[in-house]
């Protein structure tokens, strides 16, 4: 069982944010150009006026209810949807966020169409990888998945088969990319604290981080003798 995580610090919050953009930046991408998403799933709302104090201002929260409850209370951050999207939830969701990340099933156009509007912006899930029950769409059905799309779709979002090593990610962002600027569109939703440098170097324009944020770093070692 995951563990809520309790007692984060600002500075914890802003040192790791500026390892982050170091390492987007050894990798070759500015790090204005990558929009950092801090996934709020087990971060109860007592601890989001830290998250704020430590600079960061984009929330990603996977549940609708605890969406519903968190935004109001944290106008300061600018807030996305990146859970699994019930088509029931849609219209609960749509007034707290920026972005829906998961769209993915036809009942969730169907509310679409019934509760968006010209302002609402959606990223497409891509089951690029071709898991058997995995979420998002086949990628040979995006474009008439995109065709049916009754509002402004901006980008895709895809999460790869979990991997030890973060270079088994690489591909599959690939793929996403390839599929994102053959429809012509610019967002790109990929990457988490384990592997987010992978998808930077392959065009996120998203990262969506966790423990990566909150962690206080581990201390340095101790020095080796008689260096």
């Amino acid at each position: 069982m995951v563990q809520l995580i309790h007692g984060l610090r600002a500075q914890t919050v802003r040192a790791n944010l500026e390892r982050v953009r170091q390492a987007l930046a050894r990798a070759g991408r500015d790090p204005a150009e990558v929009q950092i998403l801090a996934a709020v799933k087990y971060l109860p709302e007592g601890e989001l006026a830290a998250l704020e104090a430590g600079g960061v201002t984009l929330a990603g929260e996977n549940r609708a209810q605890a969406l519903i409850e968190k935004a109001p209370l944290h106008p300061g951050l600018t807030w996305d949807f990146i859970g699994a999207l019930q088509s029931r939830k849609v219209a609960q969701i749509l007034p707290h966020v920026r972005y829906i990340h998961s769209l993915a099933s036809d009942s969730a156009l169907a509310q679409l169409a019934r509760h968006g509007d010209a302002r609402t912006r959606v990223l497409v899930e891509v089951n690029v990888s071709g898991e058997p029950g995995k979420a998002g769409i086949a990628p040979e059905s995006l474009p008439a998945f995109l065709d049916r799309c009754p509002v402004t779709v901006v980008g895709l979002m895809t999460m790869p088969p979990l991997a030890a090593d973060p270079q088994a990610s690489r591909p599959y962002f690939a793929a996403l990319r390839e599929l994102a600027q053959r429809h012509g569109l610019a967002e790109l939703s990929m990457g988490t604290s384990q592997d987010y440098v992978v998808a930077a170097q392959e065009g996120a324009t998203i990262i969506r981080l966790g423990s990566t944020l909150y962690h206080e770093p581990e201390a340095p070692g101790p020095a080796p003798a008689g260096g």
